[in-house]
């Protein structure tokens, strides 16, 4: 299993927010409590927020407000960066709100800054998993808000090209991977895609309602599989 792959693996089995052992992490995706250890460290460096230290567990909790923030030069970077990736996308309202929050910041900046934005375009190629995942956000974000079933051409993780016909709840962002929340009709079962695996996404003429066991608070995390 690739690295990537590892991350995004303990990533969904701390989304139930309940407290996890590495040891039990490391027995499960059949690695080394050493190798969990740096993979948290790693996840919370992303900016994942994962809490707790080792020989206790970990667990994920909810980023509930913004203080105002007193920025480094290289948090700046960072953030920079940030707002040139998203800049990229083809979804029109995360565009727009990466350039509105690249004007707000702009106006509070001092005169002599590290750098103008284009500066960073450079990055949509190392972040190049991120960028296909935007590709599809205009039609997963669509599809979501107005209840529209989708059809997916989606590439699993072992390279199987396979297809689903989905009920879409509810995307998320974990550290440049967003997922996305679904019932699958084709499984018969919740299942959470890695968007930059979908190769394909496809408005279906059908809409959906509530059904117990299909809504997003009938998900339990920790259970699927794509």
């Amino acid at each position: 299993m690739r690295r990537t792959d590892r991350l995004f693996e303990i990533i969904q089995i701390l989304r139930d927010g309940k407290l996890h052992r590495a040891r039990d992490i490391a027995e499960r995706l059949e690695v080394s409590t050493r190798t969990i250890y740096r993979d948290m460290d790693t996840l919370a460096a992303s900016g994942v927020p994962v809490e707790g230290e080792r020989g206790v567990g970990y667990m994920v909790r909810e980023q509930i407000s913004l203080p105002p923030l007193t920025l480094t030069p290289e948090e700046l970077e960072a953030l920079n960066l940030g707002m040139a990736i998203v800049a990229e996308a083809a979804d029109p309202d995360l565009k727009s709100a990466a350039q509105s929050l690249a004007a707000k910041i702009d106006a509070v900046l001092p005169e002599q800054t590290i750098a103008e934005a284009d500066a960073w375009k450079f990055a949509v190629y190392p972040f190049s998993d991120a960028a296909r995942a935007l590709a599809h956000m205009p039609t997963l974000r669509a599809a979501i808000k107005a209840r529209q079933k989708l059809q997916l051409a989606y590439r699993r993780i072992d390279g199987t090209l396979t297809q689903r016909r989905i009920r879409p709840l509810h995307m998320e962002y974990w550290g440049r991977v967003w997922t996305l929340t679904a019932w699958c009709e084709t499984r018969e079962a919740f299942r959470v895609f890695r968007a930059d695996l979908i190769e394909e996404a496809a408005a279906l003429p059908e809409l959906f309602v509530d059904e117990p066991g299909k809504r997003l608070q009938d998900y339990q995390p920790g259970k699927d599989q794509a």
